[in-house]
């Protein structure tokens, strides 16, 4: 007498395994990368804190960016609404979060020279003038790199949404430029945070 087997068999076949996209591959190497360099001038600012030998000192002349702040951490969002339109070939949608971004972090730009022109020629910091000006413009000057290279980026993205040459397909290309720009509002937060809070 023979028993029929119990045991469940699937018939299914598993999902082929795939490597992730080289793109994204390349971005958090090169994110990893720069995380690193930020490091190193993270810890340079927080080791010359009040060592410098003459004024003015990051208290009498520093001001929380908040507004400025505000912009660019928003960008995030809007930059992810843009990625996640563009998966559902929604260019129009895509075309409005990737401007969205663009003037969020244009105005974060504009808030920047705002506050180095009032450091500059308002209070007299320049990078020669002690270690804290040489270390808060190496720094956060570091960053403004990054962030118009960001706007370079997401520039030319918004140009190919808004002459249709962006397609659902690459969803995948606009994440890359997405994680960079996550990036640099992630980074942002640490700057904030040693610049404007510990280092005041």
């Amino acid at each position: 007498m023979t028993t029929a087997s119990t045991i469940p068999i699937s018939t299914e076949s598993e999902a082929p395994w795939q490597l992730p996209y080289r793109g994204t591959v390349g971005m958090v190497c090169l994110i990893i990368a720069e995380a690193a360099i930020f490091a190193i001038f993270f810890v340079s600012y927080i080791f010359y804190i009040g060592k410098s030998l003459s004024g003015p000192t990051p208290r009498e002349v520093l001001e929380l960016p908040i507004f400025g702040t505000i912009c660019l951490l928003s960008s995030s969002i809007t930059v992810h609404w843009a990625v996640a339109a563009l998966r559902k070939d929604n260019i129009r949608s895509c075309a409005l979060g990737l401007a969205s971004t663009v003037l969020l972090g244009g105005i974060f730009m504009v808030s920047t020279a705002e506050e180095w022109y009032h450091l500059i020629y308002e209070k007299g910091l320049t990078i020669r003038t002690n270690l804290f000006g040489t270390t808060y413009y190496s720094l956060v000057g570091l960053h403004a790199t990054h962030v118009i290279v960001g706007l370079i980026l997401l520039s030319i993205a918004l140009f190919t949404a808004l002459t249709g040459r962006i397609k659902e397909e690459h969803s995948e290309k606009l994440e890359v430029v997405s994680l960079y720009w996550h990036f640099v509002d992630a980074i942002w937060v640490g700057v904030f945070l040693v610049v404007y809070v510990i280092g005041r």
